[in-house]
């Protein structure tokens, strides 16, 4: 098998691509062949050692992937070989092959692209679980995405509309805000360019938005709380921007506001009934045309390089895929 490897993690550049045997297979796991793999900001934040995990080294990056059963483990039931499925493995994917636990993989229909399935688990679920379960979003609320053309971002304005609510989508550029747009936001603000809290005000006319969707934490997250309604939900995803921001809590006490911590690989961990409950109404949704992963660019698997330096660069609107023919 062919691997993207990490030996030293100082960056990208330190990352080979090179020959490996190919990994055992123990109990309870399925040996995937790995058609599509995307990638996700923290596949660039552990390989920079600035990831919360701190795998073992060598290790291989790639957290989400797509493929083909070609082997199942002793005690696995449920999956075959030949059977198409996903996974958000945590590592491995950045390879032609990968083993894994079974728990992990989600069986895929035959009308879902591997390259759909390789962007699909970890945003729409983390979306799903942020807006629907920890936010409690009703039909008719509004809610502000920040960095509402990544991942995640693209991912939640879809899920919003979904439910019925207004979709006020932030970002970082005007060719960002149309391809927000163009996924069904109602409303869009350039952070690059507008404030923040005067747009929000003329938004909402001075209500602010009922749930504060945040994956990038930085400077823009007090600006946000400041802004929110009256029993607001101000839903902490991740910190994109890099730095983990102090909020005064007293904006909590004066709004009537929550502060709620979204950690959707954990909720799997925890709760693994309704997490495959939430996967199979997500898959439901794609089925229906109502979701579907918006790909930036589909590169092959040797142009990971490229495709790191493509999200460092913070141009990416969407997912970025990784194919192998």
């Amino acid at each position: 098998m062919k691997a993207w490897v990490c030996e030293n993690p100082v960056g990208v550049e330190a990352l080979q691509f090179k020959e490996l045997p190919p990994p055992p297979l123990g109990p309870g796991q399925i040996r995937v062949q790995i058609r599509a793999a995307s990638l996700n900001f923290p596949d660039l934040l552990i390989v920079q050692n600035k990831y919360q995990m701190k795998p073992p080294l060598p290790f291989v990056p790639g957290t989400e992937f797509s493929g083909v059963v070609t082997e199942v483990g002793e005690g696995v039931k449920g999956f075959a070989v030949d059977q198409r499925v996903a996974a958000f493995g945590g590592l491995g994917g950045f390879a032609t092959e990968v083993c894994i636990p079974a728990v992990l993989a989600m069986p895929l229909p035959d009308a879902f692209s591997f390259e759909d399935a390789a962007a699909f688990i970890c945003t729409y679920a983390t979306s799903h679980h942020a807006l629907i379960d920890r936010g409690s979003l009703q039909a008719g609320e509004t809610v502000l995405i920040l960095g509402a053309a990544g991942g995640v971002g693209t991912a939640a304005i879809q899920i919003a509309k979904a439910t019925g609510a207004r979709v006020i989508a932030a970002v970082g550029s005007e060719a960002k805000a149309q391809a927000c747009k163009a996924l069904g936001a109602d409303a869009t603000i350039n952070y690059a360019t507008q404030n923040l809290r005067d747009e929000l005000k003329a938004l909402t006319e001075g209500k602010g938005p009922d749930v504060v969707y945040d994956p990038v934490g930085g400077d823009l997250a007090e600006a946000a709380f400041r802004s929110i309604a009256w029993r607001g939900r101000y839903l902490v995803i991740g910190f994109a921007q890099g730095q983990i921001p102090a909020l005064p809590l007293n904006l909590a006490l004066l709004k009537g506001a929550s502060l709620v911590g979204v950690f959707w690989g954990e909720f799997a961990k925890r709760e693994p009934g309704r997490n495959a409950k939430m996967l199979g109404e997500l898959a439901a949704w794609y089925a229906a045309g109502k979701i579907k992963p918006v790909l930036d660019r589909v590169l092959p698997l040797e142009q990971l390089p490229a495709a790191f330096a493509r999200m460092a660069a913070r141009e990416v609107v969407g997912k970025l895929v990784l194919t192998n023919v």
